[in-house]
C-alpha cells in the first residue's frame, strides 16, 4: 500500500521539484543552496564526456572538480573528426540522458532502488579508476554512499522520490546552462579553453552554435521521452476501466 501511494506521489513530486530547483534561481541566496546542484551536472557533463571516449575507442584518464563548479575530463586515443566530436557532444547531451534513464527508473520504488544501486555503485568504480584531486574524491563519494544509502537503508518510496529529484535536477540543467551550449569559450578553474561546441565546430564544419542547437534539440528529445515514460504508468492508471 506504501509503495502505491508513493508510485501515485512520485508525479506530483516531480513538479514540486521543478518548482523549487527553479525558484533557487530567483529567490535571496538561492545560489547558494543549490550549490550541490550545480556539483551535480558538473560531474555528470564531464562523465559524460569521458564514457563518450571510451565508446569513441579512447581511454578515459581521469575527471577532474574544483569548487567553482567547473570540472574536466582527459581522455585519449579517439582517433577522426566523428570521433573527436562524438567525445565533446557526450558532455553536453550525458545529463540529459541520464535525467531520461533516471525518470525511467523512477517509475516505481522497485526500479528506483535498482537506478540508485546502479549509479552509486558506478560512482564508486569512477571514484577508483578517474576521479582526481581531493574536492572530486569527496563530492563524488559523499554522493555514492547517498544513492547507496538510500537504496539499501531508507524506506523504498524515500529511494523513488529521490531518484525523481536527481533525475529533474539533471533534467533542468540541461536548461539552466544552456547558454553554454552557444559559446565558443569556457572558463575553468585550469583558464579560458575551447568550449564543447567550438570543438565540435573545429572538428566538423558549419558554425558552434548549430552544434549547440543540435545538442539542445537531442536532450529535450531525451527528456520528452523519459518524461512520457515516466508518467505512463500514472495515464494508464486514469484510464484503466473500473472492473
Amino acid at each position: 500500500m506504501k509503495n502505491l501511494k508513493a508510485q501515485e506521489a512520485a508525479p506530483a513530486f516531480f513538479v514540486i521539484s521543478v518548482i523549487v530547483t527553479i525558484l533557487l534561481y530567483v529567490v535571496p541566496y538561492g545560489d547558494v543552496i543549490g550549490y550541490p546542484l550545480v556539483l551535480l551536472s558538473t560531474l555528470f557533463h564531464e562523465m559524460g564526456h569521458g564514457i563518450a571516449a571510451v565508446f569513441a575507442g579512447g581511454t578515459f584518464h581521469k575527471f577532474m572538480m574544483w569548487s567553482d563548479g567547473s570540472g574536466v575530463a582527459y581522455s585519449s586515443g579517439v582517433s577522426g573528426a566523428f570521433g573527436r566530436a562524438f567525445v565533446s557532444a557526450g558532455g553536453l547531451v550525458g545529463p540529459a540522458l541520464t535525467a531520461a534513464v533516471g525518470l525511467i527508473m523512477a517509475r516505481n520504488v522497485k526500479s528506483a532502488r535498482v537506478g540508485l544501486i546502479v549509479l552509486g555503485v558506478g560512482l564508486v568504480i569512477s571514484e577508483v579508476l578517474v576521479v582526481r584531486g581531493l574536492f572530486g574524491l569527496i563530492f563524488v563519494g559523499i554522493f555514492a554512499a547517498i544513492c547507496l544509502g538510500l537504496a539499501f537503508k531508507a524506506p523504498p518510496w524515500i529511494g523513488q522520490l529521490a531518484m525523481v529529484f536527481v533525475s529533474v535536477q539533471l533534467a533542468l540543467s540541461v536548461f539552466s546552462r544552456g547558454d553554454y551550449l552557444f559559446t565558443a569559450t569556457a572558463n575553468t578553474a585550469k583558464g579560458p579553453m575551447p568550449s564543447d561546441v567550438a570543438q565540435m565546430a573545429d572538428a566538423l564544419w558549419l558554425p558552434y552554435w548549430f552544434w549547440g542547437a543540435l545538442c539542445g534539440l537531442i536532450s529535450v528529445a531525451a527528456l520528452f521521452i523519459g518524461a512520457r515514460a515516466f508518467f505512463k504508468p500514472l495515464r494508464d492508471a486514469k484510464t484503466t476501466p473500473d472492473a
